[in-house]
C-alpha cells in the first residue's frame, strides 16, 4: 500500500517538497539506497564543489538546455546535506532557508530596510563586506583570516586571502611594489631550480603564483576569470594548429614546435 510520501515522490508537479521526500527516501536505513545510505558531509562535499562547477560550465558555454539539469544537480547536493543535518539534529532543509533569508535580508538594508537605495554597485559591495565584518566579529572568529574557506580554488583563494588582509592595512601600496616583488620571487624560482630540491621550487612556484594573483587585484582583473579566458584562448589556437595540421592529413605529434609554433602565431594574427 502506497503512503502519502509515495504518492508525492510520483507527483510530477511536486516540487520541492517532492526533492525533499525522495531524498528522506534513500536516506531511510531500512528501505533506501545503500550508497546514499553511507555517505557523510565529507564524502558529499566533493560532489558538491563538482557540481557547482558543471554549473559555471553550463553557463559559460550558454548551453541553456542544459543549465536546468545542472542546476538541479547543485540543488540536490544542499538537499542532501540538508537530510544528512536533519539526522544529525544539526539542522533542516527549513532552517537553511531561513537562514539564507535572514541574511539576505540583513545585508540588503537598502532595499529591505531604510536605508538609502541610491548606491553604486561598488558602495553597495563596499557595504557587503562591512556588514560581513561585523557578522564575523558576533561570531567570535579569531583571525582576520579565519572564515576564508579553506576548500575554495586555490587562484580564488589567494585573492581572497590578499584581499581580507588589505582590509587591515597589510597591502602593498601599488602596483609598482607588486611588480617589483614579482621580479624577486621570479628570480628566487629560477635560483631554486638551479639549486635547491624539488620541494623548494614548489614552494618558490606558489610564492610566485600566489604574488600573480596579488597583482590581478591590484589591477582589478578577476585572476580566476583571467586565467579561463586564457584557458580559452589556448584551447582555440591548438584546436587551430590541430585543423591545420589535418589539412595534411597529420596530428601534433607527427609535427614539431617550430612548424606549431609558427600555426601558433599565424592563429593569433588571424584574431584566435
Amino acid at each position: 500500500m502506497r503512503d502519502d510520501s509515495d504518492t508525492l515522490i510520483h507527483d510530477p508537479d511536486g516540487g520541492m517538497p517532492r526533492l525533499l521526500a525522495i531524498m528522506r527516501r534513500l536516506r531511510d536505513p531500512d528501505t533506501g539506497c545503500p550508497w546514499d545510505i553511507e555517505q557523510t558531509f565529507s564524502t558529499i562535499a566533493p560532489y558538491t564543489i563538482e557540481e557547482a562547477y558543471e554549473v559555471a560550465d553550463a553557463i559559460e558555454r550558454e548551453a541553456w538546455d542544459e543549465l536546468k539539469g545542472e542546476l538541479g544537480d547543485l540543488l540536490l547536493q544542499v538537499v542532501y546535506h540538508a537530510e544528512i543535518g536533519a539526522e544529525r539534529g544539526l539542522f533542516d532543509f527549513p532552517s537553511i532557508t531561513d537562514a539564507i533569508s535572514d541574511k539576505m535580508v540583513a545585508r540588503h538594508p537598502h532595499v529591505f530596510g531604510d536605508e538609502n537605495r541610491e548606491k553604486s554597485a561598488a558602495d553597495q559591495t563596499r557595504d557587503w563586506e562591512t556588514i560581513k565584518a561585523a557578522e564575523r566579529a558576533e561570531r567570535a572568529r579569531g583571525g582576520v583570516l579565519d572564515d576564508v574557506a579553506l576548500n575554495l580554488p586555490a587562484l580564488m583563494r589567494a585573492e581572497k586571502l590578499q584581499k581580507r588582509a588589505a582590509r587591515v592595512g597589510f597591502d602593498w601600496p601599488g602596483v609598482d611594489d607588486v611588480l617589483a616583488k614579482i621580479t624577486e620571487e621570479a628570480r628566487e624560482l629560477a635560483e631554486a631550480r638551479t639549486h635547491l630540491s624539488a620541494e623548494k621550487v614548489a614552494e618558490e612556484m606558489g610564492d610566485l603564483l600566489f604574488v600573480m594573483a596579488n597583482l590581478a587585484r591590484h589591477l582589478q582583473v578577476d585572476p580566476e576569470e583571467a586565467l579561463r579566458s586564457a584557458n580559452r584562448k589556448f584551447t582555440r589556437r591548438f584546436a587551430y594548429i590541430e585543423a591545420q595540421l589535418a589539412g595534411s592529413d597529420r596530428r601534433p605529434e607527427d609535427s614539431d614546435l617550430a612548424e606549431m609554433d609558427a600555426l601558433w602565431d599565424r592563429a593569433k594574427a588571424e584574431g584566435l
